[in-house]
C-alpha cells in the first residue's frame, strides 16, 4: 500500500493527494493559475484575471486559453500536475463521461461553480432584413435532417414564405462548443420536438432521435467558425443577409453593430435571458480541480473573486454576465466554502 502511495505521489508532482510527503521539498512547479474552455465564458475569465492580478501584489496573472467547452474538459481531465490546468470553464454542464474520463485520469475531487446565466443569441448585422424566427425554424433552418428528411432549403423563404428570398448563411459555433450543445438542446430540440412523430422518436429509439433533432446541415448554410466569436461578428459586418449564433455577451459588447433576431417572439436581452422568458437561457460554470488547491497558490481566492464579480452589483455585468438566482448563488458560496467535490450521479 505505502509503495502504490509513493508512486502515485510522483505521478501528479505533489499535488494535494500528496502533499504529506511532498511537503519535504517537492513543491509546486508552477506559480500561477492555468484556465481552459469555453470561449463563452472566456470574456468574463479574462475581465475577472485582470481585476484578480490587482487585488494583491503576490497574486500572478492567470493564464487563460479559449479552446471551447469539450477542448476544455478534454485537458482538465488529462490528469493531475503543474502541466494540467487547474480550472476548466464550461457553456454547459460537464458531461458524465467527461466526469469519468476525469476519474480515470486521477482527478476525482471536482468542484462545480454556476458563475451565471447566458442566452444563446441569433443577431444580425444592423443593414440586414428584420425577421422573427421561431425554434422550429431555425431547427428547419440548420438542421441536417429536419424532421428525418434530407435538408433542401437554400432560402430564408423556403422555410417560411414570409421570409426574406435570401441564401440561408448562419455562422456558428463548433461542435466541440458548450454553445452549439446549448443550441442543440435549448433551440434546435425544442423545434425539433413540435413534429409529434420526431418527438415520439426521444423514448422510442433516443440514437435516432439525437441524430434527426440534433445533427447540424454540412451543406454551407451552416458555417462552422471555430472557438473565434468576435469572427462571427466580422462576418455579419461583411455580409448584412446573415445570421449568427453566439452567447449573449458578445451581442452586448457589440450592439453597435449587430442587433438581436427575436426568437419564440422574444429579444434576447438582460431581463427576458434572467427572467426565463427567452428560450435560449443557460447556465454557465467554471470546474476547479480540487486536487490543485493549497498547491498552485490562490485558486480559492481566484475563484471567490470571480462569484463576487457575477452577482448583481458585479463589474462582470457590464460584460453581459446575467447574475444567477440567489438561492444558485447561495449554494456557490457554500461550496466555495466547502469547496465539496461534484457528484457523478447529477450528470448526464
Amino acid at each position: 500500500m505505502m509503495k502504490k502511495l509513493s508512486i502515485a505521489c510522483i505521478s501528479v508532482l505533489a499535488l494535494s493527494a500528496c502533499n504529506d510527503q511532498a511537503s519535504s521539498g517537492q513543491g509546486s512547479a508552477r506559480d500561477y493559475i492555468e484556465i481552459v474552455g469555453s470561449s463563452t465564458v472566456y470574456p468574463f475569465a479574462k475581465a475577472v484575471a485582470e481585476q484578480f492580478e490587482n487585488l494583491d501584489p503576490s497574486y500572478k496573472s492567470p493564464k487563460l486559453e479559449s479552446t471551447g467547452t469539450g477542448g476544455g474538459m478534454e485537458l482538465f481531465c488529462a490528469g493531475i500536475g503543474p502541466n494540467t490546468p487547474d480550472i476548466a470553464n464550461a457553456s454547459r454542464r460537464m458531461k458524465k463521461s467527461e466526469f469519468e474520463r476525469c476519474k480515470e485520469n486521477g482527478v476525482e475531487n471536482i468542484v462545480e461553480f454556476i458563475v451565471g446565466i447566458d442566452g444563446i443569441a441569433v443577431a444580425q448585422s444592423k443593414e440586414g432584413t428584420q425577421f422573427s424566427l421561431t425554434p422550429a425554424e431555425i431547427y428547419e433552418a440548420v438542421a441536417a435532417n429536419p424532421y428525418g428528411k434530407p435538408n433542401t432549403a437554400l432560402n430564408w423563404s423556403d422555410i417560411n414564405p414570409s421570409f426574406p428570398s435570401t441564401k440561408i448563411n448562419v455562422y456558428g459555433p463548433p461542435s466541440t462548443s458548450g454553445t452549439r450543445d446549448a443550441l442543440t438542446e435549448l433551440i434546435m430540440e425544442v423545434g425539433c420536438k413540435t413534429d409529434a412523430a420526431t418527438k415520439a422518436l426521444k423514448e422510442s429509439d433516443k440514437e435516432k432521435f439525437e441524430e434527426v433533432c440534433h445533427e447540424v446541415r454540412t451543406d454551407g448554410a451552416y458555417v462552422d467558425t471555430g472557438e473565434n466569436d468576435n469572427l462571427i461578428i466580422q462576418k455579419l459586418s461583411a455580409n448584412p443577409d446573415s445570421l449568427g449564433i453566439f452567447g449573449y455577451s458578445y451581442l452586448e459588447a457589440n450592439m453597435d453593430k449587430i442587433r438581436g433576431m427575436p426568437v419564440a417572439g422574444v429579444q434576447p436581452t438582460y431581463d427576458a435571458i434572467a427572467g426565463g422568458e427567452y428560450p435560449g437561457a443557460r447556465p454557465l460554470y467554471i470546474y476547479l480541480k480540487g486536487e490543485h488547491v493549497n498547491v498552485i497558490p490562490n485558486l480559492k481566492e481566484y475563484v471567490t473573486e470571480f462569484l463576487k464579480a457575477g452577482s448583481s452589483d458585479g463589474y462582470l455585468k457590464k460584460y453581459g454576465l446575467i447574475t444567477a438566482p440567489d438561492d444558485v448563488r447561495t449554494k456557490m458560496d457554500i461550496a466555495i466554502s466547502e469547496l465539496s467535490a461534484l457528484d457523478s450521479a447529477e450528470l448526464k
